[in-house]
């Protein structure tokens, strides 16, 4: 079984497990022996099976069993075993002879074996990890005071001991609770390395780290205004969108450049009351262009306007979006796409750049939500530059012809091999770039297997395509069974290898991420969590400049975390203990499906203050982000955050 499947097997079992338990003393209480036994043998299997689940779960990693070898499967297998031996043969010979009640002290051990497994339960699904002294007293002292109110209800009469094991239970929880609270919030962690100073005040301010002026030689400057509006959006079929535009546009206007421009964008807001920024999603900028509301900058608000600048230094498809109030802004329409040519002669045929979005549920290419139709010579080269600027992933196929994807995240991919009736997945942010000679015959590419949109190649002359299949209709391809691109299988390695120099490392960080009960920026919530805690609690990864640095991201959770580092690209190491096999994987964003463990690396050759954060915005807004903290780079803002 795959990780994600234990997890949710492990969930299972455990709620099972505390079901099993309260119903056997439920049942005892109620004096029905015979249900009692039965429930409790069911308890006792279902016991045994939660420590199989977390002996094969904990074959992923200590990560995910933490909480539950230290804490949980203690506390439920010793209240179990109590129960077992103080119960049991009392609900043996009640069921088999007819003989009197289980008792009291049956009834209450059941209960308190089967407060243990919930108390447990929740603690996996509330706190999980990291495994604290706190949560533990708090967990112990739930289950505890369950039982002693249950007590009190089987067992009227007052009792010395029950009046001091309350006594107990109610100081536990109170000391667990302050435990769990106490600890320093947004405290630094230096990855095993030396300590930084990045005190507030002192230093160098991340806003004077601003890009150059002048192009380099032979570059020119290419200067764009984009202003901010709200405007009504009419889509390729006419349904008209309340939208957050760029230029009145979604997206707003392609920004295009060639390598050694100098880029300069004028951005403008007129109406957009929570204000807007412009981050380069995977391009890295220096820090004060980056345009992280109150860390690099302040929100421009409408009236104001920031002037961005940097030099086209990397070439391929990249996208830029606002960072302020990002979860609604970039869902409203606050996007738009940034492509650098290489220099040299432009590439013949036919080149395409597809943001793909979703408005109310509508997947949009471009401004299409009808499939766009283009044409393309028989033999022309093809280039579909897809870039996902959703939360969640997307699923593309391409049917009509064989094809390669020569870059992600704007980098070339080495040796790219043909592939056909293969399906690429795109995490939130992330962009492919496909490459194919034209066929003669039609090519359609799909989001999600949806034959109602997308896009339509044909060769010049034809006539238009066939619609494409999926799940039951008539004509076409049914693409919705073909499998899924590895990507960490896919190319060759390059030349020379790219292994050899991440092998020392002078940082190195593990974030593991989850769901808990957490503060986000003051306010108590069931939070997206990295290490337990929530922004701004977590604390900044500390580096210094040219350190290589590690970064091992955890995710025992059950949803997709795209995580996103700004200002950096990252070389992936591994995913699941397995070492990259194909070409070498350097990506911006990645996709941490649930149980899965990434190895990634980079060289912190960019100073600054950066976001690193989970691309699912939503989950940014419930608390999944950090920092990134060079030595002696501060912010002269106060309450930094990630918009």
């Amino acid at each position: 079984m795959t990780p994600a499947q234990l997890i949710v097997l492990d969930l299972a079992v455990a709620t099972l497990t505390a079901a099993a338990w309260l119903g056997a003393a439920a049942a005892a209480a109620a004096r029905r022996p015979r249900a009692a036994a039965a429930l409790l043998a069911t308890a006792l299997v279902a016991t045994l099976g939660r420590a199989g689940s977390v002996a094969a779960l904990s074959g992923s990693g200590w990560w995910f069993v933490q909480e539950k070898v230290t804490l949980v499967l203690p506390m439920v297998g010793g209240t179990g075993l109590t129960a077992a031996l103080v119960a049991g043969p009392r609900l043996i010979r009640a069921a088999r002879h007819g003989g009197p009640a289980p008792g009291t002290a049956a009834v209450v051990t059941l209960f308190a074996a089967g407060y243990a497994a919930l108390a447990g339960l929740a603690c996996t699904v509330l706190a999980g990890y990291p495994a604290t002294a706190g949560g533990a007293l708090v967990t112990v002292a739930a289950a505890g005071a369950a039982t002693l109110v249950t007590w009190r209800f089987v067992a009227p009469a007052p009792s010395a001991l029950r009046l001091w094991a309350g006594a107990a239970a109610l100081a536990t929880g109170i000391t667990g609770a302050g435990v769990a609270g106490a600890g320093p919030a947004g405290a630094a962690d230096a990855g095993g390395g030396p300590p930084s100073d990045h005190a507030h005040g002192h230093g160098v301010p991340v806003t004077s780290l601003r890009g150059p002026t002048t192009p380099e030689p032979g570059g020119t400057v290419r200067r764009y205004t984009l202003t901010a509006r709200t405007a009504t959006v009419t889509l390729s079929s006419g349904r008209r969108v309340e939208a957050w535009t760029f230029d009145g546009t979604v997206p707003g206007p392609p920004l295009t450049a060639t390598e050694g421009d100098l880029v300069e964008v004028r951005l403008r807001n007129a109406d957009i009351a929570r204000g807007v920024t412009l981050h380069w999603h995977g391009y890295d900028v220096p820090a004060g262009e980056d345009g992280v509301p109150g860390m690099t900058q302040e929100a421009v608000t409408p009236g104001g306007e920031f002037t961005y600048r940097f030099r086209a230094e990397q070439t391929g498809t990249y996208w830029y979006h606002t960072h302020q109030v990002s979860d609604i802004g970039v869902r409203m329409g606050l996007y738009g796409t940034l492509v650098v040519h290489p220099r040299g002669p432009a590439a013949e045929g036919l080149d395409l750049t597809l943001p793909v979005h979703a408005f109310d549920g509508t997947t949009v290419f471009g401004g299409h939500d009808r499939p766009a139709e283009h044409r393309a010579a028989p033999g022309a080269p093809v280039r579909l530059r897809l870039v996902n600027t959703d939360n969640t992933p997307r699923r593309f196929t391409l049917t009509g012809t064989a094809f390669r994807v020569v870059a992600v995240d704007g980098r070339d991919v080495s040796g790219p091999g043909e592939l056909e009736r293969t399906a690429v997945t795109l995490a939130a942010g992330g962009r492919y770039d496909l490459a194919f000679p034209m066929p003669a015959r039609p090519v359609a590419l799909l989001a999600g297997d949806n034959p109602a949109g997308g896009v339509r190649l044909r060769p010049d002359g034809s006539t238009p395509p066939s619609p494409v299949r999926n799940s039951g209709e008539d004509t076409g391809e049914d693409t919705g069974d073909w499998p899924e691109l590895d990507l960490t299988r896919y190319g060759t390695p390059a030349a020379g290898g790219d292994a050899a120099p991440w092998t020392a490392f002078d940082r190195d960080f593990t974030l593991v991420l989850d769901r808990g009960l957490a503060l986000v920026d003051g306010v108590p919530m069931y939070a997206q969590t990295v290490n337990g805690r929530a922004f701004p609690a977590i604390p900044a990864q500390l580096v210094r400049e040219n350190d290589l640095v590690r970064v091992t991201v955890v995710n025992r959770g059950l949803e997709v975390h795209p995580w996103h580092l700004h200002g950096h690209t990252v070389t992936v190491l591994s995913r699941n203990g397995r070492p990259v096999t194909g070409s070498p994987l350097r990506l911006d964003t990645f996709d941490v499906r649930p149980g899965e463990v990434w190895q990634v690396a980079f060289r912190a050759t960019n100073p600054g203050l950066w976001m690193n954060h989970c691309h699912n915005l939503t989950h940014v807004t419930q608390g999944m982000a950090l920092h990134l903290a060079y030595e002696g780079v501060t912010t002269p803002f106060e309450g930094a955050h990630g918009g």
